[in-house]
């Protein structure tokens, strides 16, 4: 069961501060954007390729993407890392579950994936790549994202 991490509001004195401190990470997005093309990791060909056991490529990428957070997770603790304003990070241990729940959730999540071509992520990469249609794969995803914290409590009871 995920808990929820308590934090303080971030105090501006106006719009600007807001926008000019948001600056840095639409920078990184375009950045990160423009190398998830590059790799083809957002092309519709590797992961069909992927989901029909063709070709290692997109496995190699989610591997390598998993043995770097687990490599950062371990620096995080292993060096006491602060947050800029001096906070130490806590990274809060999450139990192991598995559930009929989770087999259809992940059932759900994996025909959405096999039949857009994207996971979520990549689907605003692949609209701002020129592929307008994947409009309405975001649209599917908001509302999925809204249905899904609408039911949550009456699934939990």
């Amino acid at each position: 069961m995920a808990t929820a991490i308590e934090t303080e509001p971030i105090e501006t004195v106006g719009s600007d501060v807001r926008g000019a401190a948001l600056w840095p990470y639409l920078t990184l997005g375009v950045i990160f954007g423009i190398t998830l093309t590059k790799a083809e990791i957002v092309s519709w060909f590797r992961i069909q390729e992927m989901f029909r056991f063709q070709a290692f490529h997109m496995y190699g990428v989610i591997g390598s993407a998993v043995a770097v957070a687990a490599a950062s997770v371990y620096l995080l603790k292993r060096l006491d890392a602060r947050t800029p304003d001096g906070q130490p990070i806590q990274i809060p241990a999450s139990p192991l579950e598995w559930g009929y729940r989770h087999v259809i959730g992940g059932a759900i999540f994996g025909l959405g994936w096999a039949l857009t071509g994207a996971c979520p992520g990549p689907l605003f990469i692949l609209v701002g790549a020129g592929f307008p249609v994947m409009v309405v794969s975001v649209l599917s995803a908001i509302a999925g994202t809204w249905v899904h914290g609408f039911v949550r409590p009456k699934l939990l009871q």
